[in-house]
């Protein structure tokens, strides 16, 4: 081969070895019977056991989530720290063994973190990425038994939230990590990672006698072999990328709060362009922020659209309120997917609305191109503030309280419709291809700059009709129906689901508070 064609595919390779590393040393010829072929019905009374990559996840390389974790907790230089540990780790893997391999990616991922922030990050962020790759065989055979336990050599303290909250799994026996004063070192407790005999050696010790030994085993690769030898039934999980994931439906519980901020499972190549991209794309964002700041928000529309940032408006807003005449102003009720939605809003309108917000960081308000004004949560100080503000023109309300990613809109606060009558729904979706806009961990103040930092962010606003006077307070309907109703009117109009979950019910899935702890962090 000659020189310069060798030094051209290091890049390659390069992205190849953790994908590689996670197929080196698969045994096509297993005498294991496929799990296509294993019966789901009558396994009330049956346990079983599985390993995880590659068997309850279609995908067999576990560096995606060690990636999320080295992001979402150490930011852009842990995960430039795990890119490049990666290959070495995939060699150690193939020429040594897999649990050396594993043991270079735990250390440059986990060596130095909290274990609180690796705990929240598990719990908020990685069940969104797991879900997204359920095998359908092994999650029909894996559901259908009574006592359910997942083996694993990923860390248990990654794995364990989703397999129990979402899956259902009764017992996770999975590799441990040392601490020191709640920290991760990086290192590996005794017996060392679970792969080969320390599975079957760990299984063992978990059930006991022989008269519980588990009915069904479900492995994907040799160093499953010796577990899967335990077991009353064995299958095998043969290779199959292009196998369909189980649909989120399908799931026992919906995943409908997720934090983080990558938008795309982190494989080698999502990861390094990543890794370029952010110095690249937070320039553009400060870009995309200065012009929606500075300029004059007719212009603004235009502006977005010329640095990539896609508007797209839907309906016919009302008109702006004459103040000559007595007009009180019109109450925008808009569905909250960012921060940003009454800037977008005052972008399709081509005029500033002023907004009402609960809780966001200083410098949104400092570069923000509209006025916002902060709510206290208790209705005798904001019902005037809110009805003053009317007086003077229109204005923008998220009464959902809190931002939602998934197709969910969360139950409406019913002030807003006991304040006037002159309500105008506005459905707001968003598309990013990158990062997150939203965070419930971390610094709010980030929020608009990820936002901007997609490589092209698109953002929909939908004006419905004004609400009829007789679906109003006015005309004696109570607040809560008024606010049900908009928000199933809005629901409707963009395929979204009402719920009754509220701002506390999120904070309490994701941030372990009631949301005052962590909007005091953000602030």
């Amino acid at each position: 081969m000659p020189l310069t064609t060798f030094f051209r595919s290091i890049p390659l390779l390069y992205l190849l070895l953790p994908t590689f590393m996670s197929k080196a040393k698969d045994d096509s010829s297993s005498s294991f019977p496929s799990i296509s072929k294993c019966t789901s019905i009558g396994r009330e009374k049956h346990t079983v056991v599985a390993d995880m990559d590659g068997t309850l996840l279609r995908a067999r390389s576990s560096f995606p989530y060690y990636a999320l974790i080295a992001f979402e907790v150490g930011g852009i230089l842990r995960l430039l720290l795990v890119l490049l540990a990666s290959p070495v780790a995939g060699l150690l893997y193939y020429f040594i063994s897999e649990s050396a391999g594993v043991r270079v990616l735990t250390f440059a991922t986990f060596a130095g973190m909290k274990i609180s922030d690796i705990e929240l990050v598990a719990r908020a962020c990685l069940p969104k990425f797991y879900s997204g790759d359920l095998h359908p065989e092994t999650w029909r055979v894996f559901l259908s038994c009574g006592k359910r336990c997942v083996l694993t050599g990923n860390p248990r303290i990654m794995v364990e939230w989703f397999l129990k909250e979402y899956l259902g799994a009764d017992m996770i026996i999975g590799t441990e990590l040392v601490t020191y004063k709640g920290r991760a070192t990086g290192l590996i407790r005794s017996p060392g990672v679970l792969v080969g005999e320390n599975k079957a050696d760990e299984l063992c010790k978990a059930f006991g006698d022989a008269k519980s030994v588990p009915d069904i085993g479900i492995g994907d690769r040799e160093s499953d072999y010796p577990f899967m030898k335990l077991c009353k039934e064995s299958y095998i999980v043969p290779p199959s990328p292009k196998v369909e994931p189980v649909s989120r439906d399908k799931l026992p519980k919906p995943i409908i709060f997720h934090d983080g901020r990558l938008v795309q499972k982190p494989t080698p190549l999502i990861a390094l362009l990543v890794v370029l991209w952010i110095p690249v794309g937070f320039l553009l964002a400060c870009i995309r922020i200065a012009a929606g700041s500075l300029l004059p928000m007719p212009l603004v529309y235009y502006a977005f659209w010329a640095l990539g940032v896609r508007v797209y408006i839907k309906g016919k807003p009302p008109p702006p309120a004459q103040k000559s005449i007595g007009q009180s102003g019109v109450l925008f009720i808009c569905g909250h997917r960012t921060l940003l939605d009454p800037i977008f809003l005052s972008a399709a309108l081509g005029r500033p609305i002023p907004a009402v917000s609960y809780s966001i960081s200083r410098l949104t308000e400092l570069i923000s191109p509209i006025k916002t004004v902060r709510l206290s949560r208790d209705r005798a100080t904001d019902s005037p503030k809110i009805k003053k503000l009317l007086e003077h023109g229109d204005l923008a309300l998220c009464p959902e309280g809190t931002t939602c990613r998934e197709p969910f809109l969360l139950r409406f606060s019913q002030l807003f419709a006991e304040l006037t009558d002159e309500l105008v729904p506005v459905a707001m979706s968003t598309r990013m291809n990158m990062f997150h806009g939203t965070s419930a961990n971390g610094w709010k103040g980030l929020d608009p700059f990820f936002f901007f930092m997609n490589p092209s962010p698109v953002y929909e606003v939908t004006f419905l009709n004004k609400l009829p006077y007789e679906l109003t307070c006015g005309a004696g309907k109570p607040s809560d129906e008024v606010a049900n109703y908009i928000q199933r009117i809005i629901a409707a109009s963009l395929s979204y689901e009402c719920t009754n979950l509220t701002r506390k019910d999120k904070y309490r899935a994701l941030a372990w508070t009631e949301g005052t702890e962590a909007k005091d962090k953000k602030n």
